[in-house]
């Protein structure tokens, strides 16, 4: 039997799987870079080994310092997670040659299918390698991972070479591996899934369907089991061809099986031989838990006959510290407080006080709801997030909890079309009027502790805030009968919790200070002083860093006096394990470059200037 556990990742799937380990008294190892050194998966686990270094490839790719680590910690098995080196055959190997349990599927499986050039080719189809105009749109796509990383749509044969580049770079940041291949763009299908498990003994699970329509960039946002309004004839042609390439290959332990379906046809995508982020949403609908059974596999144990039934419906969300009405831009700093409502699943790899980083994926969670129908676990994990308490950098809850009650998502008629028709609608700014005075209030009486109010009326006072991007001023006034607003009631007011009443009736609006950050109930502010800091304005066509990265590219041939236009891309930073594109704001000439390849920014530095044309 399995003693002890080394986890080969970090963060959330990391956390999930120990706690599995714990549950059935089984020991944990984690790894971790210099960078997640206090992270909590290092926490957690009873042991924790360091990879020196940060970036990736020095770290969670190096298979042979994570091998050197399980064996230095009396590990006796490995548990690839997902990403990372989930999915190489290599690594698979080596594990297993040093002696030690591999919780997954056989080298030569992974290897089957870990080259998505080569499932390809296992299932009979063949990628496009002269592409033309009657081909478009076409997809670039990394053989190995997933995740959206290394994933481009073209539409212009002239933009092909670029994407091209691209992709590799971005494939072989996040996988080792910049191998990528081109195939026919599926435009406004569904993205769907079968979860499939396997024994030793023969034995192949088809753990039903799950829809993962709703993606940005390639990458999940929201997954539900089942995929709900497949007719059976294609719920069935889905299994079985799960199952063939599932035995295909000899599978063994817990895998996926992608599909793109246009016009009730199932396109197959690729076989991912490992555990996906999504599991959950089937793990709650057929009551199991997946890692406890990939444990019993990897132990030679054999499954049933038959799987578990199932039963309800799960939605799941992914958290992430990122803004979306910026080109989805990754943030960073400290997660002050993550908290949702009683009854929801939250499977996360941060705890409050935590640091969001700038080297690994932006993904602060996964928010799970299962309930008996469908409508019912939509209107539960919406509820949830809308209620959560998510203190820290600028996330996509708001995203999510609008994606979750659009029209198109509640009545099933989503596809993986549904962010470019409707992201500028779901991201549109609808801040909390009254949440500035609400924090002005809570800070007016923290300053009455120390001055009291005063017994003749007061001149307003005024307070700055920045909500949304947007600053607002709002004016109260100490008065005989305590604090006053123009057009507002101020039933109750102290520093933690404020009460307004307007038109007969009343709001409460829990107010948590963290420095000048402030959040009102679920609303983010920025306290500001009262005179602006000059020295903080840039000239007109200033380009500044929208996250912290790395840049990667300058556009060819570009330095200071050339003449640009306006969306043209100047350079290209890596920040979080993807590529982001910044792009000259306006028509005009270069007048300041301040970057070069390699260089280390930070959000909010100059990166370059602009001056317009006109």
């Amino acid at each position: 039997m399995i003693g002890t556990v080394l986890v080969a990742n970090r963060g959330e799937i990391a956390c999930r799987v120990f706690r599995t380990c714990r549950e059935l008294g089984i020991r944990t190892v984690a790894v971790h870079s210099d960078a997640d050194e206090n992270a909590l998966h290092a926490r957690v686990a009873d042991t924790a080994v360091r990879l020196p270094g940060a970036a990736p490839s020095d770290t969670y790719l190096r298979g042979d310092l994570i091998v050197k680590a399980a064996l230095a910690a009396g590990a006796d098995a490995v548990h690839p997670g997902y990403g990372f080196l989930s999915e190489n055959p290599g690594f698979a190997r080596a594990v297993i040659d040093a002696g030690l349990t591999w919780i997954g599927p056989p080298p030569e499986a992974i290897e089957a299918m870990a080259s998505k050039t080569r499932a390809k080719e296992l299932m009979g189809i063949e990628p496009l390698h002269e592409v033309t105009e009657a081909d478009l749109p076409v997809l670039v796509k990394a053989a190995a991972g997933g995740g959206g990383r290394g994933m481009r749509v073209v539409r212009r044969l002239d933009d092909l070479p670029a994407q091209l580049e691209g992709a590799r770079a971005e494939a072989h940041s996040a996988f080792g591996d910049g191998e990528v291949f081109i195939e026919p763009y599926v435009e406004d299908g569904r993205h769907v899934e079968v979860q499939i498990l396997a024994d030793t003994h023969g034995t192949v699970w088809a753990l039903g369907t799950r829809d993962c329509s709703l993606q940005r960039r390639h990458q999940k946002v929201i997954e539900e089991a089942p995929a709900p309004g497949l007719k059976p004839e294609l719920t069935n042609s889905l299994y079985e061809m799960a199952v063939r390439a599932a035995r295909a290959v000899d599978y063994v332990g817990a895998g996926t099986v992608e599909f793109l379906v246009a016009a009730d046809t199932p396109h197959f995508l690729e076989m991912n031989t490992r555990l996906q982020v999504e599991h959950p949403v089937t793990e709650a609908v057929y009551g199991i838990d997946l890692v406890a059974l990939q444990l019993r596999v990897a132990e030679g144990h054999a499954l049933d006959t038959d799987p578990p039934r199932a039963r309800g419906h799960a939605v799941e969300a992914r958290l992430y510290a990122e803004d979306p009405a910026r080109d989805w831009a990754p943030q960073t700093g400290t997660l002050h407080c993550l908290a949702v409502p009683d009854g929801i699943r939250l499977d996360t790899g941060y705890t409050d006080g935590d640091t969001i980083g700038v080297h690994y994926d932006p993904m602060l969670a996964k928010a799970v709801a299962h309930a008996p129908t469908r409508a019912e676990a939509i209107r539960t994990l919406a509820g949830a997030l809308e209620r959560a308490a998510v203190h820290g950098p600028p996330t996509n809850r708001d995203l999510l909890v609008r994606s979750l009650r659009h029209k198109e998502f509640t009545t099933a008629r989503m596809d993986t079309g549904f962010y470019d028709r409707h992201l500028p609608e779901l991201t549109a700014p609808t801040p909390d009027p009254h949440a500035p005075l609400a924090a002005a209030l809570a800070d007016a009486h923290g300053a009455s502790r120390f001055g009291g109010f005063r017994n003749v009326p007061s001149q307003p006072h005024t307070k700055r805030y920045e909500m949304a991007g947007e600053e607002h001023e709002v004016h109260y006034r100490h008065a005989r009968a305590g604090l006053e607003a123009d057009g507002v009631r101020v039933v109750h007011a102290d520093a933690r919790l404020v009460v307004l009443e307007r038109d007969g009736v009343q709001r409460k609006f829990e107010v948590t200070r963290y420095g000048d950050e402030i959040f009102v109930n679920t609303t983010a502010l920025k306290a500001l002083p009262r005179f602006p800091d000059p020295t903080t304005q840039h000239a007109p066509g200033s380009l500044l860093a929208p996250m912290p990265g790395t840049v990667v590219r300058v556009a060819d041939g570009l330095s200071v006096g050339a003449a640009v236009r306006a969306g043209e891309p100047l350079l290209w930073l890596e920040a979080m394990k993807m590529e982001h594109r910044v792009s000259a704001p306006t028509t005009g000439t270069l007048s300041a470059l301040d970057v070069v390849p390699g260089q280390q920014v930070t959000v909010g530095q100059l990166l370059a200037v602009v001056d317009s044309a006109l």
